[in-house]
């Protein structure tokens, strides 16, 4: 049974939707919503709507990849929780940056019709897609974008995984494609203060290594530290202990699914296809992830004499992340050197987040998305080689650039870490951030959405993976 305080939020969040919607339809009355005008003024912009389209799609199929990796690194007797935030935080999400998120981060921009209104910090044009927004390129681009919001979202789930009561967690899916992933996001893509520095070409991030995967995964922590460990996770003395994941299988295909996916979000970045640079953009992504997956399992083949597809998995997906932000500024050469660098950092990450900040990852997401994309935005600094957009880094004999980034990487860590502290604070001491000690240990399923993805006889008890086996990440 639902509490009042729980249909009380739900009546609300129902009704300022509804009233949202109706409010937009009002204004109704864009610059070209029918697309005549636009595709009179530009020939291309046929293939280059299809295009950005299909490469939206592509990161939208990247839920099913997330939902599946997450739900493997769980135990059984969560997987519908984990299944139920993974769909719902993209449904939230998509109608928190609609009505919101879309007008703070792009407004300012001028990057289509209806956003040029903006400042800085923040922009304020563009919001419900109405007026001079209800046009077919502002919204081919709020399609695109909406997809990189859900992301950022999603990346959390992970982070706060089998101890965290559904309500508070949707509540935080809705602030962060709102608020706290815009306004980031709008200080580097959206011409913002981060954007125009006046070393190098500005601040740099291509696809997102910081705006999507820092942002997400710090938050993530913030999120982690706030509603505190999973029972069991560390002894007294403050010792770690190994919590098995329930399905490998999924593991390996949530990764599969991701890197496919991840074409869509490096290449479809150019926004256009008539932009050549496409071919180098999908060789990068694609070198830097494995290289990340093999440098991943030599290093636990060394270690231990095991080939350990799960911190394969982590390697990929480190130097996916870790190539976003320099995907299109750097050589083939330099996309192998930057996975394997991310494999590095997503291993000696894991060890800090746990047996140092004494923080409770079950998927390992802060590692994969805080730690890689790090690392992904100093080296466009480190490894742009000026062919392409302009940016110059040190390999081509600039500091400038390195500098700009740098400052990136301090701004994105104060912001994502001091919001994500602030929201999940607040919630703790409105909603309620956690589940009983009775339903964390018999299972979120059954108590919060009664159901159970597996037979309820082995609910809760299966594992369906070997003691020790390493975290992969989402």
């Amino acid at each position: 049974m639902l509490s009042q305080r729980t249909r009380v939020v739900a009546v609300v969040f129902l009704g300022l939707t509804i009233f949202l919607a109706s409010f937009g339809v009002a204004w109704a009355n864009g610059a070209d919503p029918a697309g005549g005008d636009t595709l009179t003024e530009d020939p291309n912009a046929a293939v280059n709507f299809a295009w950005t389209l299909m490469a939206g799609f592509l990161v939208f199929i990247m839920q099913a990849g997330f939902a599946f990796l997450g739900a493997g690194l769980i135990r059984a007797k969560n997987t519908v929780n984990y299944m139920t935030k993974s769909f719902m935080d993209f449904m939230i999400a998509s109608l928190s940056f609609w009505a919101f998120g879309f007008a703070i981060m792009f407004g300012g921009s001028a990057l289509a019709s209806g956003l040029s209104q903006g400042n800085p910090l923040v922009g304020f044009s563009g919001f419900f897609l109405t007026g001079d927004a209800y046009d077919v390129s502002t919204i081919m681009n709020w399609v695109f974008q909406m997809m990189f919001a859900a992301t950022a979202c999603t990346i959390v789930a992970g982070c706060v995984a089998e101890r965290t009561r559904v309500q508070a967690y949707l509540a935080y899916s809705f602030i962060l494609g709102a608020i706290i992933y815009p306004v980031y996001g709008h200080w580097v893509w959206g011409g913002g203060w981060l954007a125009t520095l006046p070393f190098g070409a500005g601040a740099k991030d291509f696809a997102g290594s910081g705006v999507v995967h820092v942002v997400g995964g710090l938050v993530g922590l913030a999120g982690a530290a706030v509603v505190g460990p999973r029972i069991g996770k560390f002894n007294l003395d403050g010792t770690p202990n190994a919590i098995p994941g329930h399905n490998m299988v999924y593991v390996v295909i949530g990764t599969f699914i991701l890197f496919f996916g991840w074409f869509g979000f490096n290449a479809g970045s150019t926004l256009a296809a008539t932009d050549l640079r496409i071919a180098v953009i999908a060789a990068n992504t694609l070198l830097a992830g494995a290289t990340g997956a093999v440098v991943a399992i030599y290093y636990t083949l060394a270690r231990t004499g095991k080939a350990d597809v799960a911190m394969a998995c982590n390697g990929a997906l480190g130097g996916l992340v870790g190539i976003t932000a320099p995907a299109a500024y750097v050589a083939p050469w330099a996309a192998v050197a930057i996975g394997a660098v991310a494999a590095l950092v997503v291993i000696g990450s894991l060890s800090l987040v746990e047996r140092v900040l004494k923080i409770d990852d079950p998927v390992g997401a802060v590692s994969v998305h805080a730690g890689a994309g790090l690392w992904g935005l100093l080296a466009v600094g480190i490894f742009a080689d000026g062919t392409y957009g302009g940016v110059s880094g040190l390999v081509a004999g600039e500091t400038g650039q390195l500098l700009a980034q740098l400052i990136s990487m301090g701004a994105v860590t104060t912001w994502a870490l001091g919001a994500g502290l602030l929201l999940f604070w607040a919630l703790k001491k409105t909603m309620g951030l956690r589940a009983s000690r009775e339903e964390e240990l018999g299972g979120l399923d059954l108590p919060e959405h009664g159901a159970v993805a597996y037979d309820t006889a082995t609910n809760g008890s299966h594992t369906g993976s070997r003691p020790g086996v390493r975290q992969a990440s989402v």
